[in-house]
């Protein structure tokens, strides 16, 4: 115990004595809106600046010309108190969001924001700080979570980490050929990556295929990345190697700016526990891409809907309620009340389903048009104890959505017809299989298989 607790405080010695500070973390707009008691939230920032490269380094990490100082990757690293597991959120570099002070605009904008309009003769370390703290809020504010702690890499630093780990195992459902753009260069299947290569893997734009996602590939090569770097942390090949512990300790330390409070030793003791299973990527949740000025952009879901996210990673996972043993008893179509809402898109239907419905003795009281007339899947909505009255209408609607609405009146059911629809008696046409919705869906660190 000795032992092993002299060489932590050494390696702890060596952390500090090579890492890069900043004052990060801001005194006001970080307060946070719920309660996160001992939990850590860590803000990892990776920088696309180019500022420190020379031509030489530019052209072997095919990274271009200096965009400036945007923040491309940003995750949000929160460990609960007991450090039993972490959850890694990631924030797609479009998303439109408020920026404190300047309103809306896309999220690698705010640190850009921050450095640009420090004061005038500021240092380029005060002018870092300001960026590193005008996004430390905006992510704060979009969260719902006060920000403990700041690490900003770059991608000289990056690259250097990845050497020294000594490569990273991923694995390609399909070969990779985005050399006009990234670089990235990689046949299928499993393969091991590290320094130039590893660069390109993580800053792959372009190249997907036609079922590609752009930004929201990206997000899942810098999540496979990262968790193939963790489990190589949390191998016997490490845990057992005291000379790597070092060297990988001093190369992360080198790699890495982080905020003036962080004690690496204490974060590594509080995350001791975790294991490779207990380490999860997700995406912040969001309503897809769009345009906003003639920007690209990726609109997230609305504030509520995040800090309700954000709040859940410390909690305990919820038991599933016990579905019912029997499904709801079926009851005469005359006392089923079906208000019939058109969202399919084609005129005069919801008038024809009333019909058909009348003919079958359901009563339909009135018709309309939906909120929107863009719904793919036709919708059945009942108050809460009224499922007897949706199953009933369920029955000759074969395939379609049923689900508990607050604007559905007790005694009543709502018929939202959607572009599925075939009409009263038939089934619903069957929808294919859609990609997870990001924010849903999530991978561990022990996930190992194969990504686009």
């Amino acid at each position: 115990m000795l032992a092993t607790s002299g060489w932590g405080w050494y390696l702890g010695q060596v952390a500090e004595a090579t890492v890069n500070r900043t004052d990060a973390i801001p005194t006001e707009g970080n307060e946070g809106t719920g309660d996160s008691g001992a939990a850590m939230n860590l803000l990892l920032v990776g920088n696309d600046s180019r500022s420190t490269l020379t031509d030489a380094q530019l052209a072997e990490l095919n990274a271009g010309t200096d965009s400036g100082v945007n923040t491309d990757t940003m995750i949000l690293v929160h460990v609960p108190a007991d450090g039993s597991r972490a959850s890694f959120v990631s924030f797609p570099r479009d998303s439109y969001v408020d920026i404190p002070g300047y309103g809306r605009d896309r999220l690698n904008a705010a640190y850009a924001y921050g450095y640009t309009n420090a004061p005038d003769g500021a240092s380029d370390k005060t002018k870092q700080a300001a960026g590193a703290q005008l996004l430390v809020r905006t992510i704060s504010q979009l969260s719902g979570l006060k920000i403990d702690h700041y690490a900003e890499v770059d991608l000289l630093g990056f690259f250097e980490l990845s050497k020294v780990v000594g490569g990273v195992e991923v694995n390609l459902c399909k070969a990779v050929d985005d050399r006009k753009w990234s670089g990235a260069y990689f046949p299928a299947g499993v393969q091991t990556i590290s320094g130039a290569d590893a660069l390109k893997f993580v800053r792959q734009r372009h190249g997907y295929g036609p079922q590609g996602r752009g930004d929201f590939d990206r997000i899942v090569r810098q999540q496979v990345f990262m968790a193939g770097v963790l489990r190589k942390m949390l191998s016997d090949d490490v845990l057992l190697d005291l000379g790597k512990q070092r060297q990988l300790v001093q190369a992360a330390s080198e790699a890495l700016t982080v905020d003036k409070n962080l004690n690496l030793l204490q974060l590594a003791e509080q995350m001791q526990s975790v294991t490779a299973s207990s380490i999860e990527f997700q995406t912040v949740p969001n309503a897809g891409t769009g345009e906003e000025d003639g920007k690209s952009i990726v609109r997230l879901e609305d504030e509520d809907t995040l800090h309700e996210f954000f709040a859940q990673l410390s909690s305990e996972p919820k038991e599933e309620a016990p579905k019912s043993a029997e499904p709801p008893k079926l009851v005469d179509p005359s006392e089923v009340s079906v208000t019939v809402f058109n969202g399919s898109g084609t005129s005069g239907l919801a008038a024809k389903a009333a019909t058909d419905l009348e003919a079958k003795g359901f009563g339909v009281p009135s018709t309309g048009n939906a909120d929107s007339n863009r719904y793919a899947q036709t919708e059945i909505r009942f108050a809460a104890g009224d499922e007897a009255l949706a199953a009933t209408l369920a029955a000759v609607i074969p395939g379609a959505i049923t689900k508990v609405s607050d604007d559905a009146s007790p005694g009543s059911v709502q018929l939202i017809l959607g572009s599925d629809f075939n009409g009263v008696g038939k089934a619903t046409t069957a929808q294919p299989p859609t990609d997870p919705v990001a924010g849903e869906d999530a991978r561990t660190a022990a996930d190992t298989g194969c990504i686009n």
